[in-house]
């Protein structure tokens, strides 16, 4: 979870040619499956795709984000940069001490949207309380769950060698023998 702090702001509203005032704020976001299933039913396109997203879209789900209650929508139109950042900064963040040896790891180029990680929470069995962790920790629990669940890779015929090779020198220099 995320404190959001906004200082009071003027501006200039250009339809009704008035100055107006957005009040001091305070309010919690939070990364989670909960608002990333909000924004695409707004939005109906996956949020975790590679396409650009518009300043409309980005501000809509930070809204999306928004756990606080009676949040006053002009404010989310005067987030500063800096807030951003932070906000960026956030939503990347691992938010686990987990982490992996990507080693010959394919990428996907399934399209992930909400329903697919909903699937995969009930096919391994998370509860749904996790929907509300982080969206981060929640994948990396499911990437732990592909992989202790993965059936034992069968190991090629130079790694079986070299393993055979390495624990019967071992044995020879235990027993003293030459072989």
């Amino acid at each position: 979870m995320l404190t959001i702090e906004l200082p009071e702001r003027d501006w200039f509203d250009e339809s009704t040619s008035e100055f107006k005032i957005v009040k001091k704020s305070s309010f919690q976001i939070e990364h989670s499956l909960v608002s990333l299933s909000k924004w695409e039913s707004k939005w109906c396109k996956p949020f975790l795709g590679k396409e650009e997203k518009t300043d409309e879209e980005v501000i809509d789900y930070v809204r999306c984000m928004t756990i606080s209650q009676n949040v006053d929508p002009s404010v989310y139109v005067f987030i500063p940069s800096s807030k951003q950042t932070q906000i960026d900064q956030y939503i990347n963040a691992p938010m686990t001490a987990t982490w992996f040896s990507d080693k010959k790891t394919k990428g996907s180029r399934e399209v992930v949207t909400a329903e697919i990680i909903y699937y995969w929470m009930i096919s391994h069995n998370i509860p749904m309380e996790c929907q509300k962790w982080h969206l981060n920790r929640l994948l990396t629990l499911i990437r732990v769950c592909n992989i202790k669940n993965a059936p034992e890779k069968k190991q090629n015929k130079r790694e079986m060698l070299n393993q055979r090779a390495a624990l019967n020198q071992a044995r020879r220099a235990k027993h003293n023998t030459r072989g």
